[in-house]
């Protein structure tokens, strides 16, 4: 196009012998910095001089100093030029699994409260690495870990499914069962899975894997007594308010009592079930330096084997 003026782009030793020199303020110095010859800085700053059409150092046997063109070229050039370093080292970093960000998803604030501490042990082995703790159901949960939108979820077991990998027990807590307040085995100290036959509990949704439903909603007492299958509930809060509303029971761990305590239930250790436990789970696919030491964080934290 007619009257269109081409800037030449400057090429990286350019702009690093340009930025250098302003700092340095003598080319020996300077090339000593960049692993060069002070010849070849000196004509890398002709060549620039001689593209921009004026001098951009005033040079005597005493001193290097820039001149008011210098010393605007270096500073809108810097800034622009730290931008690219920062940015190429931390796609770097990235790469090499050394900064970046760790997603967890968990659900509830015991999960919560406990995670926080991981992740602040978790920034300590791994510097320049964040942890983004995202509360979701688990149903939820199981689907961004597939998914690849977050790497790692802190779940109640069993859940054992192909593409999932579960980490060692974390947490182990006294299994309980969620009462109606008014429900006769409420007035009891507690409860045996025998006591359970005839007793509706809340019924899990489909997507729910197998492994966990069969676990936590059993269909029949150890003695082979038929346990009801009452209501769905889809959520913590849809399954105890099930139970307040005196239509159904469900086991869970004992952290309910404290964090979701409720006048219209009543929780009762269920003295001959196993415990609840809990752990982090990884895609079999997305095994990553980062969250190996998440896991390692949440091991010596809890001081949990393996």
């Amino acid at each position: 196009m007619v009257g269109e003026r081409r800037y030449g782009v400057l090429e990286r030793y350019e702009i690093e012998a340009f930025l250098t020199l302003t700092e340095e303020l003598h080319f020996g110095r300077t090339a000593e910095r960049l692993h060069v010859s002070t010849a070849r800085i000196s004509q890398t700053v002709r060549k620039l001089e001689r593209r921009f059409g004026a001098p951009l150092f005033v040079r005597t046997s005493r001193r290097v100093e820039p001149t008011a063109l210098g010393v605007q070229l270096a500073e809108e050039l810097r800034p622009a030029w730290e931008a690219v370093g920062a940015a190429v080292r931390r796609v770097t970093d990235a790469g090499h699994g050394r900064t970046g960000m760790l997603r967890v998803a968990f659900a509830g604030p015991a999960a919560g409260q406990l995670l926080v501490g991981v992740a602040e042990r978790f920034r300590d082995r791994l510097p320049g690495w964040e942890a983004a703790l995202r509360e979701a159901e688990l149903v939820d949960r199981i689907s961004l870990l597939r998914a690849g939108e977050v790497d790692l979820v802190f779940a109640e077991y069993p859940l054992r499914e192909p593409d999932l990998v579960p980490g060692p027990v974390l947490v182990s807590e006294p299994r309980m069962i969620a009462l109606p307040a008014g429900h006769p085995l409420a007035r009891q100290d507690a409860v045996t899975l025998e006591e359970l036959a005839g007793i509706p509990l809340v019924r899990l949704p489909a997507a729910v894997p197998e492994s966990f439903r069969a676990d936590r909603v059993p269909t029949r007492t150890p003695a082979g007594r038929p346990i009801p299958s009452g209501p769905e509930g889809g959520t913590l809060n849809e399954i105890l308010t099930l139970v307040g509303a005196g239509r159904a029971a469900f086991p869970l761990g004992a952290q309910a009592r404290r964090y979701h305590p409720r006048p219209d239930i009543a929780y009762r250790p269920l003295t001959d079930a196993p415990p609840v436990q809990w752990g982090l789970l990884h895609h079999r696919d997305r095994a990553t330096p980062a969250t190996e030491a998440f896991h390692r964080a949440a091991r010596e934290l809890l001081g949990a084997d393996g």
